[in-house]
């Protein structure tokens, strides 16, 4: 009782330290309910960042749940607040970039350090049950016990179940499966009102729409039951390489059109990369070649603007199957336009594929490499502007330096739930282009955080002046013009969502989408829309 007593007076000064409207009342109730309410100083801290490194928010506190009742209770006690409420965000990983996960001045929940139990498998059912904070590396490790795995991934696998299905999840695989918030049986969601629902396409099928791809502004995914399927047991990984960008757009897109036949016949993964000059061919994203006889784009000929295009794909197979697996994938193969030199092949289990990043991960990390600024840029680009987009941005704007992976593939607008909050180009096929790229203040000035934040600015503007009409992935805008435009033809919907479900605007603020000013218990209403 007497540590309790503390905590509940320490919330006091806190309040009081940085002059909030908060009520007293509403964290102190807090304090007497949920013991695992922090106020540790390392615990703000580490809530205060995020992967990006690019923004900090400091949090009033750090709430670590132990079950959907307990992140309902801390809603609740903002959104009946008499004074007006306080932010409340969930956080996973951390692995957001922008400060989308930050709460200031309010509550941060820590979905993944709280004391909920592991994902559950139901055989029968094909789904797995997952807490929101769970990381996809343990659901997976969980469902390939019952030989069963969910479809559609992400490339890193240290991403939470609640953090992905909020912006969409999206990988390789998503040609063939759509991304992860299509292969969504149900959900449990903590409203901005403190209510626990319970939605699938039968049940509340407005609020779970609206969740999926949702940014955290309808509420906190506290459970997903996730459809699963037969796990294989071994990947056959090949890389081949293209000088020609038509080339190497149309064979992607061929390979995705595959996504209807039968196993056999069409590949499971299809993504690429750009390789600008002076770099090499292995990179952060895997182990695939050997470090120690790296592929240099000067012994393969690149064409004159220094400029490669790798095409990965691989092929899920059982060791049953090794005897023919050559066959199959040869013959996917045999009728694409690559340089006919540079097929590179590997073969491995297939929880070694899935986690292939985080194994450059723990070698960056290593090298003092992974914990620096990350001004990522992830964009929708339709099809019929790609080859604009690689005329204006990899053989102009960037130059011939990167300073990390750009990734660029195709999927079908077709396996996307036009339902869902997510935001695509209008066109059957679009590609993900990612630059994925690491700020290094003590190197060469193209890698500094000033630098490539600008020439990611450079590259919106390009965008603007010719008219691709690019969606951005991740987004992340300032004002509620710049979402409203964002958002297009979805905009009242999702602003008639928001006042359904958070009607006092608490969720998620470091969004930024909607204006608030909590506290003001005035202001937080309908009428103020």
């Amino acid at each position: 009782m007497a540590a309790k007593l503390l905590l509940s007076l320490a919330i006091c000064r806190l309040i009081i330290t940085v002059g909030l409207i908060l009520g007293p009342s509403d964290l102190f109730r807090l304090g007497f309910d949920h013991p695992h309410l922090s106020l540790d100083e390392s615990d703000l801290e580490s809530a205060s960042r995020d992967f990006g490194l690019m923004s900090r928010a400091r949090p009033l506190a750090v709430f670590r749940p132990g079950s959907a009742e307990d992140v309902a209770a801390v809603i609740r006690a903002s959104f009946e607040s008499p004074r007006g409420g306080f932010p409340v965000s969930a956080m996973g990983h951390a692995h957001s970039i922008d400060g989308q996960a930050h709460a200031a001045n309010g509550v941060v929940i820590r979905m993944g350090e709280g004391g909920v139990g592991g994902p559950a498998v139901s055989e029968e059912g094909r789904y797995v049950d997952a807490w929101g904070g769970e990381l996809w590396i343990d659901v997976l490790r969980r469902t390939l016990e019952h030989g069963l795995s969910p479809k559609s991934w992400t490339d890193y696998l240290y991403l939470s179940v609640g953090g992905t299905l909020s912006n969409a999840g999206i990988s390789g695989q998503a040609f063939n499966h759509g991304p992860q918030i299509s292969n969504v049986l149900e959900l449990d969601v903590v409203t901005g009102k403190g209510d626990i629902l319970t939605c699938s396409e039968e049940k509340d099928s407005r609020l779970f729409h609206a969740v999926l791809g949702g940014l955290g502004q309808f509420g906190i995914i506290t459970r997903a039951r996730i459809a699963l399927e037969p796990a294989p047991q071994r990947v056959r990984w090949v890389r081949v390489l293209y000088s020609n960008f038509t080339s190497f757009t149309r064979d992607q897109e061929r390979l995705i059109s595959l996504h209807g036949r039968p196993a056999t016949e069409k590949f499971d993964y299809v993504e690429g990369f750009v390789i600008v000059n002076q770099g090499l061919i292995n990179n952060w994203r895997s182990s695939f070649f050997s470090p120690r006889n790296p592929v240099k784009i000067s012994s393969l000929g690149a064409s004159g603007d220094g400029v490669l295009y790798c095409l990965e794909v691989t092929m899920n197979y059982d060791d049953s199957a090794a005897d023919s697996i050559d066959q199959k994938v040869e013959d996917l193969l045999k009728d694409l336009d690559f340089i006919p030199t540079t097929v590179f092949t590997t073969d491995l289990p297939y929880i070694d594929f899935l986690d292939r990043v985080h194994k450059a991960e723990l070698k960056l990390r290593a090298k003092n490499l992974w914990e620096v600024s990350h001004p990522w840029l992830n964009l929708f680009v339709p099809k019929s502007r790609i080859a604009d987009f690689d005329g204006g941005v990899f053989k102009g704007i960037l130059g011939n330096k990167t300073s990390g992976p750009i990734l660029i593939y195709p999927t079908n607008r077709d396996k996307w739930d036009r339902e869902s909050s997510v935001v695509m180009p209008d066109e059957d096929v679009f590609y993900l282009v990612a630059l994925l790229r690491s700020a290094l203040e003590d190197g060469d000035e193209t890698q500094t955080l000033d630098y490539l934040t600008n020439q990611n600015q450079r590259i919106l503007e390009f965008c603007r002046k010719q008219g691709i009409p690019v969606k951005q992935y991740l987004p992340h805008y300032t004002t509620t013009e710049e979402w409203r435009d964002h958002f297009g033809e979805k905009w009242e919907r999702f602003r008639e969502n928001k006042m359904e479900y958070d009607p006092r605007r608490i969720l998620s603020t470091g969004q930024r989408i909607f204006e608030t000013r909590l506290g003001d218990p005035g202001r937080n209403t309908a009428s103020s829309w």
